[in-house]
């Protein structure tokens, strides 16, 4: 019998709590350690509609990407939108637990997980935390290319979403090493690894960091700028987590969601 207990000690041993930032909340949010566990669904996001899936699924927890409570909170009432998904939960009985930045920095995490799709070689963190460890992977393509025909394959890795695929850099520009951060990003931007980098692949790109990066680079070097979804960069890293999970509890049945949480629903092009 595998209990709540049994699936969070096995999300222990495969990313660490130790690892997660300081201003991080991963771990068991809601459930009974004691309950049995037959059945996880895995997705990036908790919220309404990942939740009503594990629930219909008979799902026992609940494992996502990021923390419902990462900030803090006054009240769990349900006309609250966290309150509504922790009661839909509980009255499911179905436990939450979140693998955020700890699971960022580990040797199959996000980041990895990316840079495994886009076959980097030698690829290592951007910011180490540990030997081996650290945030963002930077590594060498197989094989040359442009810009824009890495752009086009990321749009073919990744799953489709309404913002796509954002591009800093002329097309034709001659690309090799790669740097790359799932997720949001931008506060990598001036990491050696990064500015030394060809393209720099990552998501939640704000104006102004952007614009500074874009700027700096044309008087001192530096990457074309790759801006993708945030939900869909992450996403890539759910299959491998499962599989990891799946060899740490056996007969468990962990199912990946298929939903997309990424918030926005059409762009109009201009």
């Amino acid at each position: 019998m595998t209990t709540v207990a049994d699936v969070s000690a096995a999300a222990e041993r495969l990313w660490p709590l130790s690892g997660a930032e300081d201003w991080d909340a991963p771990g068991l949010l809601s459930g009974d350690p004691a309950a049995t566990v037959s059945r996880i669904v895995l997705a990036v996001d908790a919220v309404a509609d990942t939740v009503d899936e594990a629930v219909e699924l008979g799902a026992d927890l609940l494992l996502v990407h990021h923390p419902l409570l990462m900030r803090g909170v006054t009240t769990v009432a349900e006309s609250t939108a966290k309150g509504a998904l922790l009661s839909r939960l509980i009255r499911g009985g179905c436990a939450l637990y979140s693998a955020h930045t700890n699971a960022d920095i580990v040797a199959s995490g996000t980041s990895a997980r990316l840079a495994e799709l886009l076959q980097l070689t030698y690829a290592l963190p951007i910011v180490e935390t540990a030997p081996g460890l650290g945030l963002g992977r930077v590594g060498a393509l197989a094989e040359p290319t442009t810009l824009g025909a890495l752009a086009r394959q990321l749009a073919g890795i990744l799953p489709p979403t309404a913002t796509g695929v954002r591009v800093a850099g002329q097309f034709d520009r001659p690309v090799s090493r790669v740097a790359l951060c799932g997720g949001a990003g931008d506060s990598l931007l001036g990491e050696p690894a990064v500015r030394s980098a060809d393209v720099y692949i990552t998501s939640d790109l704000r104006h102004h960091p952007a614009s500074e990066s874009v700027e700096t680079a044309r008087v001192a070097a530096g990457p074309a700028l790759i801006d993708v979804s945030h939900w869909a960069s992450e996403w890539l890293w759910l299959e491998t987590a499962a599989a990891e999970l799946r060899g740490e509890l056996p007969g468990v049945d962990v199912i990946v969601s298929e939903l997309r949480t990424d918030p926005w629903d059409f762009v109009v092009v201009q």
